[in-house]
């Protein structure tokens, strides 16, 4: 069995298709991008890996676009280009800067609510390459429509960058899709567990300062499902 499964496996290898193989792949570093998130890169076991569609996933307020605003910084200090293709326009260019964000080096393909059209741009822009991380934002995107697009939609999404260097990024609400080597990391809502960073010395001053977002990730081929 184990022979006729490696028989298999080279075959598929030889004509790229390997990643229809079910199982663990080994996990190369060099193939993965640190999202300068030590609560994320340490269950990544490094970072997100390259070639790949991934997605971040978490309900309103649970620290989506703080998330994406960290892996994009990351990116960019390492002198990568990143892309957002924002279908409801809800990027605020002023925090992303705030949170280390040069804009100078983020492509804000910004859409008013036609997913469609915000999908076509999302195949441009993998299609052109170049970039280290390109993320879709369909967290706004009601789920009626976002399934009427056929699975095979995200499977030409993975396809366009498979073996390359970009991280393709969804940012949604639920679990939507990702290709066999992707990951699937999941935010926490407040009512699940996020812990408030507060401060003032009274109870008059006292305000809320932040949120400690804590991401999981799951169901994930080579990587064991960790908070």
């Amino acid at each position: 069995m184990t022979a006729a499964r490696a028989a298999l496996e080279s075959l598929l290898r030889a004509r790229k298709l390997d990643a229809t193989v079910v199982g663990e792949p080994a996990i190369d570093p060099a193939r993965l991008a640190p999202t300068g998130w030590p609560a994320l890169d340490s269950p990544l076991h490094g970072g997100l890996p390259r070639g790949h569609l991934s997605e971040l996933i978490g309900a309103r307020s649970s620290g989506r676009s703080a998330g994406f605003c960290r892996i994009a910084a990351a990116a960019i200090a390492r002198g990568e280009v990143v892309a957002l293709v924002d279908t409801h326009d809800r990027f605020d260019p002023a925090s992303a800067e705030a949170a280390g964000v040069d804009l100078r080096s983020l492509l804000w393909v910004r859409e008013t609510g036609n997913a469609e059209r915000g999908l076509k741009a999302m195949h441009l822009v993998l299609q052109a390459g170049g970039f280290g991380v390109v993320a879709f934002d369909v967290a706004d995107v009601r789920g009626p429509v976002l399934r009427q697009f056929p699975h095979t939609t995200w499977l030409r999404l993975a396809r366009v960058i498979e073996g390359g260097d970009t991280v393709a990024l969804l940012l949604g609400a639920d679990r939507l899709a990702r290709s066999p080597g992707g990951v699937t990391i999941a935010l926490e809502a407040p009512s699940t567990g996020l812990a408030g960073e507060w401060c003032g010395t009274s109870a008059r001053t006292r305000r809320l300062r932040g949120l400690t977002i804590r991401p999981r990730v799951i169901s994930a081929r080579g990587w064991a499902s960790s908070q």
